[in-house]
């Protein structure tokens, strides 16, 4: 079976005010893809919590990170006309909306809850196979692409269980 494009975003804070700050995804081939975001000026809040959980400081955005525009096109060259899945839907798509809105562009793909798309057996075996998958890749957690990469494997391996 073809796998799902899975996408996670990291946000500068979990309140109202929090915007992308790291859009990860990995396409159904197992490419990764990352890109660090550079606050809009508009953009100011941040949450050291936030911070604290996935690692990403505000120097490093400066150092690091590209435009939201040149991100959002990316991401609509990669994805343009796709499904992506997040298991954070409800956040994920808040930050997505804000990165196109604040460069005023079209999301050219949709975004759907993974959940949507798995079998009771697999909701079943989710958490237990995800920390087996984050054990056995050994990832950084909460980084985008890791995350992402980890939903994804996670995902395949309660498929196969359920074969």
């Amino acid at each position: 079976m073809r796998m799902p494009v899975i996408i996670d975003v990291e946000s500068s804070g979990f309140g109202k005010g929090g915007y992308p700050i790291e859009v990860g995804l990995v396409l159904p081939d197992g490419s990764p893809h990352c890109f660090l975001v550079t606050p809009e000026r508009t953009w100011t809040a941040w949450d050291d919590e936030a911070e604290a959980v996935h690692g990403i400081s505000r120097e490093v955005l400066d150092r690091h990170g590209r435009p939201a525009r040149e991100v959002a096109e990316r991401l609509n060259a990669l994805l343009r006309e796709k499904t992506v899945y997040s298991d954070a839907w409800s956040f994920d798509m808040s930050w997505l909306a804000k990165l196109y809105d604040a460069v005023d562009l079209e999301q050219g793909f949709q975004v759907a809850a993974l959940h949507d798309i798995m079998s009771t057996h697999q909701l079943e075996q989710w958490h237990a196979v995800k920390n087996q998958v984050a054990r056995d890749l050994q990832l950084q957690r909460h980084r985008a692409s890791g995350d992402a990469r980890i939903l994804q494997e996670t995902y395949r391996r309660t498929l196969d269980q359920v074969a």
